[in-house]
């Protein structure tokens, strides 16, 4: 049985995933500026909850983005230091399409066409259409960076029928979503990262760890201390 192993810390949660023999166990917390420091001791935690050796794990999946920046960071050194460690492949997943999933698992088809809008802070929004089609999830326009006037442009044209994501809270009725579903706040961050880990994995997306990178919608460049300590850590820990 394939065993993989994902996490995300692009948001101020931070959540681990890893499915096993049929069986999925997660862990969701607090994230944000923590990330860094406690990625690493709860991923180790959760593999011996589940009985699991890192060398057993046939993937490593990380939330890409977009979002927060040091979050990505985090994300991507551990998963890319774990994955070199242990000689496992990666899986970039869309963080953006997380949420997608999470409203899926919650409506069913009423959410297969869905627009994900995340608060991205200074007044803008992380923006992407998802459309579920066959069994699998198809990118009807890719993460964007937007003000909101921006994205209540683009549903002038075409009204959104499912809205998910933080966004919906953060702007209210500065979003001009119409009569579409609206799902602010997802269930299960980790729930939904294990399954669209294993729909990579079953689409033979894994690459290469070198080939590990966040997806940045805001410029910076920096990699700071933390983000330095939690790669070291990570390839230690193999």
């Amino acid at each position: 049985m394939t065993c993989l192993l994902a996490i995300d810390s692009s948001t101020e949660a931070m959540c681990i995933a890893l499915s096993r023999d049929g069986a999925t166990f997660v862990f969701e917390g607090e994230g944000g500026a923590l990330a860094s420091a406690r990625l690493l001791p709860e991923l180790t935690a959760l593999l011996q909850r589940a009985g699991c050796r890192l060398q057993e794990v046939d993937a490593i999946g990380f939330g890409r983005g977009p979002g927060a920046f040091t979050g990505l960071r985090s994300a991507c050194s551990v998963a890319q230091g774990l994955a070199l460690g242990a000689a496992r492949p990666v899986l970039a997943l869309d963080s953006l399409l997380l949420v997608a999933q999470d409203a899926y698992d919650a409506l069913g088809d009423a959410a297969a066409d869905c627009w994900v809008a995340m608060d991205a802070r200074m007044e803008e929004i992380y923006a992407a259409h998802y459309r579920h089609v066959g069994g699998r999830w198809q990118t009807v326009i890719e993460p964007l960076l937007c003000r909101p006037e921006e994205l209540n442009q683009r549903w002038a044209g075409e009204a959104p029928r499912c809205v998910a994501g933080s966004a919906l809270d953060a702007f209210g009725k500065r979003l001009a979503i119409g009569t579409a579903l609206r799902c602010p706040a997802t269930r299960s961050r980790a729930a939904a990262l294990a399954r669209l880990a294993e729909a990579a994995w079953r689409d033979g997306a894994a690459v290469d760890a070198a080939l590990a990178l966040p997806v940045y919608l805001r410029d910076k460049v920096a990699q700071t201390t933390a983000e330095r300590e939690a790669a070291q850590r990570a390839r230690e820990a193999v």
